[in-house]
């Protein structure tokens, strides 16, 4: 396993940081599966739903994300609670990050050439659960469509068997 995290989960493709991660854990560890995986009450989300300044390289660094607040700002405006709002921003945050990597030409290679899998979660930090966006290579799923959750009320493991990976819920 190769861990990679920044705030507020944010995939640049300008990000020579998480490019190098990238490179590293897909052309030279071989990794056999990505997970990009997000959270429920993330400061950068809230953050990104603001108008207001953070301060600082916060403000730049934050600035995919507002672009994703700017893109689904309709249907953000219609979620009146702010929790679930940014739960929002969070999944969509999600989906632009995978749409990134899923267009990084090492990712493309190894998806092509071993079948390397991606898969876009959510981990919902009030009840531990991980939700499958369906989103990635699942097959089951088309790049950037929302779903609805694939675990209801139990939780869940992400499990890696001979190469794929499912959910598994625990009884």
């Amino acid at each position: 396993m190769f861990v990679h995290r920044n705030i507020a989960n944010i995939v640049s493709p300008t990000d020579i940081n998480t490019s190098a991660v990238i490179d590293y854990a897909v052309g030279h560890l071989k990794v056999k599966h990505i997970v990009l995986c997000g959270h429920t009450n993330c400061g950068g989300a809230m953050a990104a739903l603001s108008d207001k300044r953070v301060g600082g390289v916060l403000d730049t660094w934050l600035l995919p994300l507002k672009t994703v607040r700017l893109a689904h700002l309709e249907e953000l405006n219609a979620i009146e609670d702010l929790k679930a709002r940014a739960a929002r921003i969070a999944e969509l945050n999600v989906e632009a990050g995978i749409k990134v990597l899923m267009c990084n030409p090492v990712v493309q290679e190894a998806i092509k050439e071993r079948g390397m899998q991606v898969h876009g979660c959510i981990f919902d930090l009030a009840s531990g659960k991980i939700r499958d966006l369906g989103i990635g290579t699942g097959g089951k799923v088309v790049l950037g469509a929302h779903h609805d959750e694939v675990v209801r009320g139990k939780h869940a493991q992400l499990v890696f068997t001979n190469g794929n990976a499912a959910m598994a819920v625990k009884s």
